[in-house]
């Protein structure tokens, strides 16, 4: 007679009835961010949405974006939070869909751990679905993978994908972009989930504790570093929907292009924007760096240079608009509760020829920095000059 244990699916590791308990957990959460369109319950194999709307636009054009939240996750799982990580991973997805003017129709996720914790599990689900209420977008599905003997126990990792519609007319981009458009900054809320493998490397340094409280923050430094992503999706589809998007006859109105500043940085993500031939020239003093930003510069000594390479040093989202609209934009982003201001202003012509030459950083006068060529993308460039004010 053998004396070997028989083996199953739970001896291997995998808790089929704890996944079972996160998806009750986070059930209710879900179907809130469900409306009309969505079809069937949670719990199937598919998501689907009516797609009826689409009948109604002369040439509807799907937009897709998918991400994570990076290491970001280590600071949550330190800090024993997991549900305001949701809201970054919607953040990073749905809002690089509506720079090109979509609206967002679904919303998937996607959970790998070493081990399920059903609490967990529904914490970080329904940090999503708050997310994709907030943003209009329905969460049709998604899946929690248990990968004992791959991840530690309590490992995880996050990732989404988010579909969206623009009609052709309506989108925005590169072609949209006129010489003297103005550039409008909307702030971020903090560092949002890019460049915390810098973020960490300070911590370690520093080796300050999660736990301690830092006076100019008002809270902890977890709590700061853990600070959610803005969402800027209703207010980028609010902002085309009262001052359109312009066009032939009205070039200095409407709203022509986004630019979400994730990784890479303002003058990076600005210039992916940005026709061939376009200089978007920036001043750097006209907003006031916040201080998170400013902790880890003097935290780990790094180089302004560094920290725009890497950190959205407070502008989350920048739109590139007509001339004649900036006012209402601006006015628009208060009523929101969005701090907005005049980044700077677009030119093209024999100025914009320095886009189109030299490596991806060229220097220039002392101080400025001209960024193109970055993420693969031929298209415009970003002049940083000035000096950054700090709080």
């Amino acid at each position: 007679m053998s004396d070997i244990t028989p083996l199953d699916y739970a001896a291997a590791g995998v808790d089929t009835a704890a996944g079972d308990r996160a998806v009750d957990l986070m059930k209710a959460a879900v179907s809130r961010t469900h409306d009309a369109t969505v079809l069937g319950a949670t719990g199937g194999f598919a998501g689907m949405v009516d797609a009826s709307a689409l009948l109604g636009m002369e040439r509807p054009l799907l937009a897709t974006s998918t991400d994570g939240v990076g290491t970001k996750i280590a600071i949550a799982r330190a800090m024993d939070i997991h549900d305001t990580i949701g809201q970054d991973l919607v953040g990073m997805v749905v809002d690089d869909i509506v720079v090109t003017g979509a609206r967002p129709v679904l919303m998937t996720d996607y959970i790998a751990c070493g081990r399920v914790v059903p609490e967990r599990i529904a914490a970080i689900v329904t940090g999503i679905a708050r997310a994709c209420e907030a943003t209009g977008t329905p969460l049709v599905g998604g899946e929690t993978a248990e990968h004992p003997g791959v991840m530690d126990p309590d490992d995880y990792d996050i990732a989404g994908a988010a579909t969206g519609v623009v009609d052709a007319s309506k989108l925005l981009g590169p072609e949209r972009v006129e010489d003297g458009d103005v550039l409008v900054a909307m702030a971020s809320s903090g560092l949002h989930s890019n460049g915390y493998s810098l973020v960490r490397s300070v911590l370690a340094r520093t080796g300050r504790s999660l736990d301690s409280h830092v006076d100019r923050f008002g809270r902890t430094l977890g709590e700061e570093l853990l600070e959610p992503t803005r969402l800027y999706t209703r207010l980028c589809l609010d902002l085309v929907d009262r001052v359109g998007v312009g066009g032939e006859g009205s070039p200095a109105v409407g709203v022509h292009a986004f630019s979400h500043v994730t990784g890479g940085g303002l003058g990076a993500n600005l210039s992916r924007v940005l026709p061939v031939g376009a200089v978007g020239d920036v001043d750097r003093g006209s907003w006031e760096v916040p201080g998170v930003f400013d902790w880890v510069r003097l935290g780990g000594s790094v180089s302004w240079e560094a920290m725009e390479d890497s950190l959205n040093l407070g502008v989350g989202m920048v739109a590139v608009v007509g001339s004649d609209s900036v006012d209402e934009v601006v006015a628009a982003c208060a009523r929101a509760g969005v701090d907005a201001w005049v980044l700077g202003s677009v030119s093209m012509g024999p100025r914009g020829e320095v886009g189109r030459r030299g490596p991806a950083a060229d220097a220039r006068r002392p101080g400025e920095r001209l960024i193109h060529g970055t993420k693969g993308v031929t298209a415009g460039a970003v002049l940083l000059h000035g000096r950054y004010r700090t709080a």
